[in-house]
């Protein structure tokens, strides 16, 4: 297997420089096709190195080089990193296929360039070399590449010219993060033999409070920034609004996981954290979530929706990690196995159904020529199938089932309901607090992706746009695919958790497999240590249904407890999906049965004495969303710049035109009186700047008595 996989990798570093040579050498027409055929073996071969890897439980090794000074260079894919190379190869066959259909129907010339190729594959490559690094240096500077890279993809609009600001904040936050990263892995390495990560495990058991404290927290903010996490977040909805529509998909879906994977790599594996770390991530995990669902419901630009999305979705997935490091510190490894596992669910979960969501608005802006969705409206007329896959992508977003987001919002509340088995009082209000901050947020996030596919695609087209001949015949493949795995990964997490349980049962110390999936369809020695009764009680509901043709371990995900309490929770999305049919076909039939002797008379509706009901009478994002300004105003703050009020013979008021500028809370409360408190320090030392010689003596003496004092003080 280490064969394979070894010849996987070889193969994928000259599948992605071969790109690059044919592009160069068939010129710009043939472009989009080398950048899809390209793209889609090179993410077939990621998904081949990492099923091999969690299949077979084996992790893959090689040195590569020796660099004085640093030690060798070396390269590891184990079970933690095989699963977010699974996901991002998942991601980049859509998005390859995505990229090269939307180059052929709505690419300019100056679009499917041999720099754009190049850049593609180029952080195609230096992803790669994240998740396989095995040592510091390879991880660093594979990192760096990869932030350099996205600056210059975001920046890469050659069409619309847009603003180059965005790139350059987040190439800004990404450089901070960089930093704080380095200097966390310094931490750890000072105590041990060398660069590599076996090393830096063995030294991070060691560490001292003070140092793993300083540690945690610099790693955890420093890869937040790519997580987009709060405080450290406020580049991402510019750079997502920003970046180019044939680059959003691998941005959004691809690189924010290499956040968490930061995370979990250096807080979960090389380092040892106490639960005051956990509950730091647990808490900044809740915030994250609840401020980025609360400005994605009130957004009217799609993108810019689908962004603060994004960091809702991160502050649950942090959350899940900060509850799983609280319950490992806790001596609770069920419980941490399955937060775990909820993490990594959601995060498989997020890049599946978010990619598609942006492969989706980037249809509509192409058709369209907008994103703001007050202008949009009868898209489904318009582009059925479009429709149809961006559908599934807000239901499963919105954790409805029987799709994807359900299992994994469902296990992370589940998660925070096990607090029950911690012993400390405090931190169980942490937890219920926090478990409420998410429910809230998943309601929310219901009402934000409601509005979004009603004012899109339902209704009546509000705006002036036209729709683009070229749009209909963009294939759809790419988004059909995702939303096919988000049904699929919706109905079978009893074949998605023990994949997952190859990278969870190290970390966490306990199989999510033998707690959660319980083996009902074969006779194994786990069916030995449940009770019988236990077992028949389950056989009777029906685990067993379907085990003559249906292979693995059952169809019910069930956490078993003690004698008190046998079952804690029990979900099947499988036989979920199929009550839900049967029910829909009885409900049909029913139907028809009671109005079969009915006759159908269509007449005009009234519309309160309006002939026919106009676009612009009909409801928009803007007041679909009001509700949430109105109760969540202490959070935005509106300030209202014009306010003007249209009347008719001074009685009868026709419309209120209110402009309204929001300044996010993040900035308002850290961005904001850090620019000030910059300013003020500018200031005072641009006084001190006035040309008297005796003063910069009095300066210069003072400085050294300062000096002296903390000298002899120490």
């Amino acid at each position: 297997m280490a064969l394979i996989t070894g010849a996987s990798l070889i193969a994928f570093f000259f599948v992605c420089a071969a790109a690059v040579l044919f592009s160069a050498l068939l010129g710009r027409a043939r472009i989009p096709t080398v950048l899809a055929s390209a793209g889609v073996l090179a993410a077939l071969l990621m998904v081949l190195m990492s099923i091999t890897v969690l299949v077979t439980g084996q992790p893959f090794n090689a040195a590569l080089w020796t660099l004085d000074g640093f030690g060798s260079f070396t390269i590891r894919l184990d079970p933690l990193s095989s699963i977010f190379l699974l996901i991002s190869g998942i991601v980049y066959f859509s998005a390859s296929l995505y990229v090269g259909s939307f180059l052929k129907r709505h690419g300019d010339a100056a679009y499917p360039s041999l720099r754009y190729t190049s850049l593609y594959f180029a952080l195609m490559a230096s992803v790669v070399l994240i998740l396989l690094a095995g040592d510091t240096p390879l991880f660093l500077i594979s990192w760096e590449c990869m932030s350099i890279l996205c600056f210059l993809l975001i920046n890469y609009d050659p069409i619309r010219q847009s603003d180059k600001s965005a790139g350059y904040i987040m190439l800004a936050m990404s450089e901070a993060g960089f930093l704080a990263v380095a200097v966390a892995f310094i931490l750890v390495a000072r105590f041990a033999a060398d660069f590599s990560f076996s090393a830096l495990r063995a030294a991070g058991a060691t560490l001292s409070p003070q140092t793993m404290w300083s540690a945690f927290l610099l790693g955890f903010f420093g890869f937040g920034v790519k997580a987009g996490l709060v405080p450290v977040n406020f580049w991402l909805p510019r750079s997502y609004t920003a970046a180019p529509p044939v680059f959003i998909p691998v941005f959004a879906g691809i690189t924010l996981n290499l956040g968490f994977y930061g995370i979990l790599r250096l807080n979960a594996d090389l380092m040892h954290t106490g639960y005051g770390a956990g509950l730091v991530a647990l808490i900044v995990g809740s915030v994250t979530a609840l401020v980025g669902i609360l400005y994605a419901t009130t957004e009217g630009d799609m993108k810019t929706m689908l962004a603060h999305s994004s960091i809702e979705n991160a502050g649950i997935i942090v959350a899940a990690i900060g509850a799983f490091l609280v319950f490992r510190a806790f001596s609770e490894p069920v419980a941490a196995a399955l937060a775990l596992s909820a993490a990594l669910y959601h995060i498989v979960n997020h890049s599946v159904y978010k990619t598609l969501l942006f492969e989706g608005a980037g249809h509509v802006e192409a058709a369209t020529g907008t994103r703001e969705m007050d202008q949009l409206g009868g898209l489904a007329h318009l582009l059925p199938g479009l429709s149809v896959v961006f559908l599934v992508g807000c239901l499963a977003i919105s954790a409805v089932p029987p799709f994807n987001g359900f299992v994994s919002e469902w296990m992370t509340l589940q998660t925070m309901l096990r607090s029950a088995v911690l012993t400390s009082t405090s931190v169980r209000i942490v937890f219920a607090l926090c478990g409420a901050a998410l429910a809230l947020t998943a309601a929310l996030a219901v009402t934000c992706f409601v509005k979004t596919y009603a004012m899109n695609f339902l209704g009546f087209r509000r705006g002036a746009w036209e729709l683009r001949p070229e749009s209909k015949l963009v294939s759809k493949f790419p988004m059909a695919f995702l939303a096919i795995v988000c049904l699929l990964m919706g109905i079978l997490p009893t074949y998605i958790l023990p994949l997952l349980n190859e990278g969870v049962a190290p970390l966490a110390g306990a199989s999510i497999t033998t707690a959660l999936v319980q083996p009902f369809f074969t006779a194994t020695p786990e069916n030995a240590q449940l009770p019988p009764a236990f077992l028949q009680d389950f056989h009777n509901l029906g685990a067993q249904a379907g085990r003559r043709f249906i292979p693995g371990r059952g169809l019910v995900v069930l956490l078993r407890g003690g004698a008190a309490n046998p079952v804690v929770f029990a979900m099947s999305p499988s036989y979920s999906i199929i009550a839900l049919a049967v029910l829909f076909v009885v409900a049909w039939f029913g139907l028809r049965r009671l109005t079969r002797h009915r006759t159908l008379t269509r007449r005009p509706v009234w519309a309160g004495g309006i002939p026919r009901l106009l676009p612009l009478l009909t409801y928009t994002g803007t007041g679909f969303s009001n509700p949430v300004r109105v109760v969540f105003q202490a959070i935005f703050r509106p300030n209202i710049v014009e306010d003007t009020r249209q009347t008719v013979a001074a009685h009868f008021r026709t419309a209120i035109h209110r402009k309204r500028e929001e300044t996010h809370v993040v900035d308002r409360l850290l961005l904001k009186p850090v620019g000030i408190a910059v300013e003020w320090v500018a200031n005072f030392l641009a006084r001190m700047h006035h040309g008297k010689l005796n003063a910069y003596v009095t300066y210069v003496l003072a400085f050294f008595l300062l000096v002296l004092f903390f000298y002899r003080g120490g």
